[in-house]
């Protein structure tokens, strides 16, 4: 079986919990020890009062980089919609490998993604404000799709 297959098996066995429009999912500072998929639904990931992303892409993992690094969250998520969430106690990190992957994928992604903007956004310093302004537009967009993972 795939691994692919097996992380989509393993979602299906999971609680779901459903959070309403506003509802605080994840609080900064805070240790949940939860993982949470987002299975439909909207989320906005705020740090330090600044809006880093709105996410509604099915997958995308919350609490990932909490649980990878035995440290509180980084950042407070809140339900934009109805949303429902598929909720995974973190030490599932250590004991599924398929789980395991979806993470480093996604976290992998982000990487490959913050870098190419880097890099644009070293080029355009100096250049043009509304030049940087883009790119950061444009680091906000890459945060926020494709089954995205967060300082959480």
């Amino acid at each position: 079986m795939g691994l692919d297959i097996a992380f989509e098996r393993v979602l299906t066995g999971l609680p779901l919990v459903t959070y309403r429009a506003g509802d605080a999912i994840l609080h900064a500072g805070s240790q949940s020890g939860k993982l949470l998929f987002l299975k439909q639904g909207a989320a906005i990931v705020v740090v330090e009062a600044v809006e880093i992303a709105r996410v509604t892409e099915p997958r995308a993992v919350f609490g990932e980089l909490s649980a990878l690094l035995d440290q509180p969250h980084g950042a407070n998520v809140r339900a934009l919609e109805d949303s429902q969430f598929y909720v995974a106690d973190a030490a599932l990190l250590a004991k599924d490998p398929a789980v395991l992957l979806h993470v480093a994928r996604i976290l992998a992604w982000r990487i490959l993604e913050a870098n190419k903007n880097l890099v644009e956004l070293k080029k355009q310093v100096g250049r043009s404000p509304s030049a940087v302004s883009k790119l950061l537009e444009k680091m906000q967009e890459v945060l926020s799709v494709g089954g995205a993972s967060f300082e959480t």
